[in-house]
């Protein structure tokens, strides 16, 4: 690929990443850094099993950086409780592997961690606040903040209240926001 090609094909990824983010809701968010880790590591193995030691080593360090800097450090550990520090743990764990794959050339590894980050990520998506919202959209039509608050909750929402306390900083509530808000929802955890 050309200089000029190469470039042009940056500059096409860096508005797609750009309009993607603009306006996305909080769990948009998350769920654009699973995307994005797993690309990291699906790229980072092809890298491998081209011998591409440089190339490898640059798409590994993008996926630690995404489970660091984005997953983990969104994590709200006050609110989140158990999930929150079990997540943690797990991405720890993640960047580890990531770390040990890229020193041994391990396939192994790299393809453990894909599937740990497909597995959250299709977790995550479960648990979309604006998916439950369009659930019932008869009893929102009319006061649709109150009639989120009062309305009664299937049993699906205790690990949506439970992943969203975790995430509590993303969704920009601080633990004592959001615990107010989730006790009007769904009642004491």
């Amino acid at each position: 690929m050309n200089l000029m090609n190469r470039s042009a094909l940056n500059a096409y990824s860096k508005v797609q990443v750009d309009t993607s983010t603009e306006g996305a809701s909080p769990h948009k968010l998350i769920d654009l850094l699973f995307e994005g880790a797993i690309f990291a590591v699906s790229n980072a193995k092809g890298h491998m099993e081209r011998n591409e030691v440089a190339a490898k080593g640059k798409k590994i360090s993008h996926a630690i950086a995404i489970i660091d800097d984005g997953l983990k450090n969104s994590l709200n550990l006050e609110a989140g409780g158990d999930l929150a520090l079990n997540l943690r743990d797990l991405y720890e764990y993640m960047s580890q592997k990531l770390l040990l794959a890229n020193m041994d050339n391990d396939v192994g590894a790299l393809d453990e961690v894909s599937r740990l980050l497909v597995d959250l990520r299709g977790a995550w998506a479960t648990i979309d606040p604006v998916k439950t919202i369009q659930a019932e959209p008869a009893a929102l039509k009319a006061a649709p903040i109150q009639a989120a608050i009062d309305a009664p909750k299937p049993a699906q929402a205790q690990p949506a209240m439970a992943a969203g306390r975790a995430y509590g900083r993303v969704a920009g509530y601080g633990a004592e926001q959001f615990n107010e808000r989730s006790s009007h929802s769904f009642g004491n955890a």
